[in-house]
């Protein structure tokens, strides 16, 4: 098999160079992840190893047979489920004709006639042909991944136009796998599958011989698929490629970020020193400090020297601070963490002076009583306490995000009751974020949000979730994921004691997705709700977990 080579790559999109002297080599067997916030380059890198867009330089080397599953699906909607089956395995198909059509020539001939060697060799070519892509099994391969991937019950004459998006997304993808292409292309594969449907794509790429490269944001995909991660967020020398999955990422990353750690620290304390001795150490020892009876005599010849060598060294130290100076090492920047939230308002005076005093501490934050939205959200019973930490799980539809809105106070319930302490602040991060002015910038939506003092005590910069580039551009011009950060550091400026998040790692890059995790743990702010499918997640979740299915809408 041909490895998938791309050399010095250059893409340039709305004046911004997003691949920029990029070079790539995926050898058969190695399953490449890439990884970065959105607006990377990862979509974009695909898309030019496909072929399906022209880089401004560069070059790419492809194998003959390459499979490119991308965000945009490229069948007809008048398509049947049968057509698109049918070309996954046209291939397969042509490779055991051809063997039988070999097959009966060869038997034919004499074992003397001059074209037996050629045919010999034509025949060993379509039969290795064949081994490689497993055209023997096409037909099985093709029931199992309908099978695996949730399609069984979607019968063959069904249109594309007459399924959802998440099915024809997983249609392409089961055609992908029975084709077995050479190379592999992959843009957020996991998108609509569930963790049964995420296992079995998991192991079928596993078994492929051929390269994969996939941009995906799914951590629990990446540990378990990929045999290299390439970061594509912008670095001083160009993406940077780790060895191994997920797991081997993050070992590399936080010892580069310990690395980095100790050479601020070391620098910033080599920077003191010099001004120390290029400032208090020359105003301390002066040649003018006055003369001692013992040195009356050499006094001139030894002020002079003594004046030359803090010369010297208030040279030297100048010198380095100036080096230091042009070649600094950039502070880190600080992880992901929830401000602390304003302090529990005082116990309210009770009306009767001999009634017992209220302890708001020990009662709960919020509390369900048989709370249900028809069609939406089964009747569900539940309570939060001051640190409460939850997990709403759940399919499609079982109703995580309307429990959220009724917990936000943003929906009313059609059943049952809602009882919440008395000033509760709750703040929810939704899956749509929409910001009542568009055409304001990020930065005047910040302050004006949280106000000029909040704002100027954690400032927008500081919390790294949007680029310098976006801060000063219209909220409505912000990509969903930019817009979701934006949301994100108003809570996390000003904490609510209730923080209710709706898919939060959705559209947000893995790394920031770890601070994330680790900003709402037993430290962070008050109580969480989060409502979620995100496989790594989920494994990690330390708290409670509540689960829905749907039952009795």
């Amino acid at each position: 098999m041909t490895a998938l080579v791309a050399h010095d790559l250059v893409r340039v999109l709305g004046g911004r160079r997003v691949l920029d002297g990029l070079s790539l080599t995926a050898a058969p067997g190695r399953r490449i992840g890439l990884i970065g916030e959105n607006g990377c380059g990862k979509s974009t890198l695909l898309r030019v190893l496909a072929g399906v867009d022209e880089p401004e330089a560069g070059s790419v080397v492809r194998p003959a047979e390459l499979g490119f599953l991308h965000q945009e699906l490229p069948f007809d909607p008048a398509a049947d489920v049968a057509s698109v089956l049918a070309g996954a395995l046209r291939e397969a198909r042509a490779d055991l004709a051809e063997l039988e059509r070999l097959g009966a020539e060869l038997a034919a001939l004499p074992e003397q006639h001059p074209s037996l060697p050629a045919r010999l060799a034509e025949y060993g070519r379509r039969l290795e042909q064949a081994e490689d892509r497993g055209s023997w099994d096409a037909d099985r391969r093709a029931a199992l991944a309908l099978d695996g991937l949730g399609l069984s019950a979607v019968g063959p004459g069904r249109t594309l136009g007459s399924l959802s998006g998440g099915q024809r997304g997983r249609l392409a993808l089961a055609a992908l796998l029975v084709r077995r292409p050479a190379a592999v292309l992959l843009d957020e594969p996991t998108n609509h599958l569930d963790d049964a449907a995420s296992a079995f794509l998991e192991a079928q790429l596993r078994s492929l011989p051929g390269a994969v490269v996939v941009a995906s944001h799914d951590r629990a995909f990446l540990e378990a698929v990929c045999t290299d991660l390439v970061d594509l967020d912008p670095a001083a020398d160009g993406p940077v490629r780790f060895g191994g999955g997920y797991l081997a990422y993050l070992a590399a990353k936080r010892a580069a970020r310990g690395r980095w750690e100790r050479r601020y620290a070391e620098e910033r304390q080599e920077i003191a020193e010099l001004e120390h001795a290029a400032g208090v150490t020359a105003h301390r020892v002066a040649p003018d400090r006055g003369r001692t009876d013992n040195e009356k005599m050499g006094y001139g010849h030894r002020a002079g020297r003594v004046q030359q060598q803090i010369s010297r060294r208030v040279r030297d130290a100048s010198r380095r601070l100036a080096e230091l100076e042009r070649t600094r090492v950039a502070e880190p920047p600080v992880p992901l963490r929830f401000t602390p939230p304003a302090p529990e308002p005082p116990d309210p005076e009770p009306a009767d002076p001999s009634a017992p005093p209220v302890s708001l501490p020990s009662a709960p934050l919020l509390s369900l009583h048989g709370v249900g939205v028809p069609g939406r959200l089964a009747p569900v019973s539940l309570q939060l306490d001051c640190a409460e930490r939850l997990l709403v799980t759940g399919g499609n539809g079982t109703g995580k995000s309307t429990l959220l809105a009724v917990l936000a106070g943003r929906l009313d319930p059609a059943v049952g009751e809602v009882r919440r302490r008395p000033g509760l602040t709750v703040g929810l991060l939704a899956q749509d974020t929409v910001f009542a002015r568009p055409e304001r910038t990020a930065r005047e939506t910040y302050a004006l949000a949280l106000g000029p003092e909040a704002a100027e005590r954690v400032p927008l910069p500081a919390l790294g979730l949007l680029a310098a580039a976006d801060l000063d551009r219209p909220v409505g011009a912000l990509s969903v994921g930019q817009r979701r950060r934006l949301a994100l550091a108003l809570l996390v400026a000003r904490p609510p004691r209730l923080l209710l998040l709706d898919e939060p790692t959705n559209h947000l890059s893995p790394l920031l997705c770890d601070e994330l995790e680790e900003a709402i743990g037993a430290g962070g702010p008050g109580a969480v709700v989060l409502a979620g499918h995100d496989r790594w997640l989920r494994r990690r979740w330390r708290g409670r977990e509540l689960a829905l299915d749907g039952a009795g809408r």
